[in-house]
């Protein structure tokens, strides 16, 4: 019976999200895509550098 609850739970909740949604303009939509593309630009730096302090650091003390 609990599971049944937690599943008519997830659904009314999920049926609110749903009627909330809307489609985002064209400009919505554009600084979404450009600020999703900086903060993967940005991991990806970091972890490069991190990668390559780390090759650094392995051939010093190899």
């Amino acid at each position: 019976m609990e599971i049944m609850r937690k599943v008519k739970s997830f659904f009314v909740q999920s049926s609110r999200v749903w009627k909330l949604l809307r489609k985002p303009s064209a400009e919505e939509f554009k600084t979404v895509a450009k600020v999703s593309a900086i903060g993967i630009l940005i991991v990806g730096a970091i972890g490069f550098i991190i990668a390559d302090v780390a090759r650094i650091l392995s051939n010093l003390f190899s």
